[in-house]
């Protein structure tokens, strides 16, 4: 990987951990994201129409956020040629496009089935509300969440399987392993496991620390070959 492709992951490193918290923290204040999700479907319908400009906003910059992970996971597997680093790149990728499938629910398909749920009689709400359902549990529940989860854990994981010890100590790999299986938690919570929901969150939150961690670890990584020649010629000399 060349000095400007290093920056260049960095930055988009930072840039996804940044829209990440962003997006959650403002739909968090003004939707009440992510336990609005947990709520029935009219009640969802109607907070989403209440505020539905600015919700429709930060949902296209949390999949902006993720979709930045298909550049990142293609970027971090230049590091390495090994056969593991082939397969991260492929599951970041996936990552990405499953978050941005789920995440664009909101904007593109919610509007209408929400229009129509206000506008309509109680036989059209019933409708709306049976098609929000559907498209909530299947783009977001199984595609958005549940893979989304499981990829971007496993990403996480066979990145630090090939590059964790060579790139920082043990708290860099202890961080991304404990972030990783916490945010894996999440694939339980359609079962029935709701108490997961709140390690699934704390597990994003310390992922997100991770990544900017990765971000400096990543251009620090820069500095080495460096200070290798100049001690090698303070030694010669």
């Amino acid at each position: 990987m060349t000095r400007s492709q290093t920056f260049l992951t960095a930055g988009l490193l930072v840039l996804a951990a940044v829209l990440a918290n962003l997006g959650f923290i403002a739909l968090g204040s003004i939707f009440d994201y992510p336990q609005v999700l947990g709520r029935p479907a009219a009640e969802i319908l109607e907070a989403f129409t209440a505020n539905q400009a600015a919700i429709s906003l930060w949902f296209v910059v949390l999949a902006v956020g993720a979709a930045l992970f298909a550049p990142v996971a293609i970027l971090v597997g230049r590091r390495s040629h090994a056969p593991l680093m082939r397969v991260a790149a492929v599951v970041g990728i996936a990552a990405a496009i499953v978050q941005v499938v789920g995440l664009s629910r909101w904007p593109i398909l919610v509007p209408g089935i929400a229009e129509r749920y206000l506008a309509g009689d109680a036989v059209a709400r019933a409708a709306a509300a049976a098609d929000f359902t559907t498209i909530h549990r299947v783009l977001g529940t199984i595609v958005g969440e549940t893979l989304g989860y499981g990829f971007t854990a496993m990403w996480t994981i066979l990145v630090l399987a090939v590059l964790g010890r060579s790139l920082a100590g043990r708290w860099f790999m202890a961080l991304g392993v404990t972030s990783a299986v916490m945010i894996a938690t999440g694939v339980l919570i359609p079962l029935g496991f709701d108490a997961f929901d709140l390690v699934n969150f704390t597990g994003y939150v310390l992922w997100s620390a991770w990544l900017v961690a990765f971000a400096i670890v990543l251009v620090r990584s820069l500095r080495r070959p460096a200070a290798r020649v100049a001690t090698a010629r303070a030694v010669a000399a």
